[in-house]
């Protein structure tokens, strides 16, 4: 099952209470205060790992709290501080607060780590009001309350390469024959229903060098506003440097303009916003081995119309898929190499919610 959204409520433990306390020993007349600091509350703390990649444990658990911290003792003895709670999410989650819906921190390298909600402060205890004129303070503090938030978590997959295209085109096949990942395949709609993450490895060591690839749900007319699933899998193309379209052009689809079917698709990117339309784009003639030649011949038209570079590929016998893998290779390592950095993440409208 793959979860990108949740929301949970966090809260940090309370401080403990300081202690009053008065020593009292035999050969001690004037023993004095000896009240004992309280523990600090436990912080809850949001750790980015690589092991995990989705929000399921978060949807089914959506409370958290850290531990308080113990009361202050006699013989000016501090209570021992309460545990924090950390939370592991997977890298490329997006932290918001849940009323207000800013951003407050985007996860995404390994093992950063974030204090969502902090804890209280242990109260003092007597010994600290001990003056002069006032040796035997009855005074202390209580603890003070631990943070609680209400947050949402959002997670977007991070990869180099998207894989774009109408359902049934060949992007779970394909992923499969550059990469180790394994997704469903099968001659139906919709057989993916969630990202697959794929690193496929170019080169020889040691100067191989690799690159992510996620193969998205297969998008169609009206994805922006909810048709199919769209709207639950667009964001994730927005961490992507490049987009790999695959179009159709062998006549089992139904469709009959491979052109069509790329506007389509382009229009509902260009439709979601973030600038997924104008994002670095491969256009990939899929099923060659079995092709209409006039599709073909008139996809490969338009993308030279647009000046946007044109494979054709068959995934199921390998026709030019090592051409194609090393040209996405080649592409991403120039992005990797130009200074700008990604956008950054914006509320979206289209969120699923």
């Amino acid at each position: 099952m793959f979860i990108d959204e949740a929301k949970i409520r966090v809260k940090a433990g309370d401080g403990g209470n300081g202690c009053m306390a008065f020593r009292r020993e035999k050969f001690v007349p004037r023993g004095g205060p000896s009240g004992g600091d309280g523990g600090h509350g436990g912080n809850v703390v949001m750790e980015a790992s690589q092991r995990h990649n989705t929000l399921i444990y978060f949807r089914f658990n959506p409370e958290h709290k850290a531990e308080r911290g113990e009361h202050g003792m006699g013989s000016n003895c501090t209570g021992r501080d309460g545990k924090d709670v950390v939370l592991k999410v997977p890298v490329g989650t997006l932290l918001f607060d849940a009323d207000s819906g800013e951003l407050i921190h985007d996860f995404t390298r390994p093992d950063e780590r974030l204090v969502v909600a902090r804890g209280g402060r242990g109260g003092r205890g007597n010994q600290h009001f001990a003056t002069s004129t006032h040796q035997a303070p009855r005074e202390h503090e209580l603890g003070r309350p631990g943070e609680e938030r209400a947050y949402r978590l959002e997670l977007r997959v991070l990869a180099d390469v998207g894989l774009v295209g109408y359902p049934n085109v060949g992007k779970s096949t394909l992923i499969s024959r550059i990469s180790a990942a394994r997704p469903k395949i099968a001659d139906y709609p919709f057989t993916t229903l969630e990202p697959q993450l794929g690193v496929v490895s170019i080169g020889e060591a040691p100067h191989e060098e690799s690159f992510v690839v996620a193969d998205i749900p297969g998008l169609i007319e009206g994805a922006h506003l909810g048709a199919g699933l769209g709207t639950q899998f667009l964001r994730h193309i927005e961490r992507t440097r490049i987009l790999v379209h695959l179009v159709d052009v062998s006549d089992a689809s139904g469709r009959p303009d491979p052109v069509q079917d790329f506007k389509v698709i382009l229009d509902e990117l260009r439709s979601f916003g973030h600038g997924l339309d104008e994002k670095p784009m491969i256009v990939v003639a899929s099923k060659a081995d079995v092709a209409n030649p006039a599709k073909l011949k008139k996809l490969e038209a338009m993308a030279r119309r647009k000046k946007l570079p044109f494979y054709a590929i068959s995934a199921v016998t390998g026709l030019g898929i090592e051409k194609l893998k090393y040209a996405i290779g080649e592409r991403v390592r120039e992005l990797r190499a130009e200074p700008a950095a990604l956008p950054a993440p914006q509320e979206s409208a289209h969120a699923a919610g």
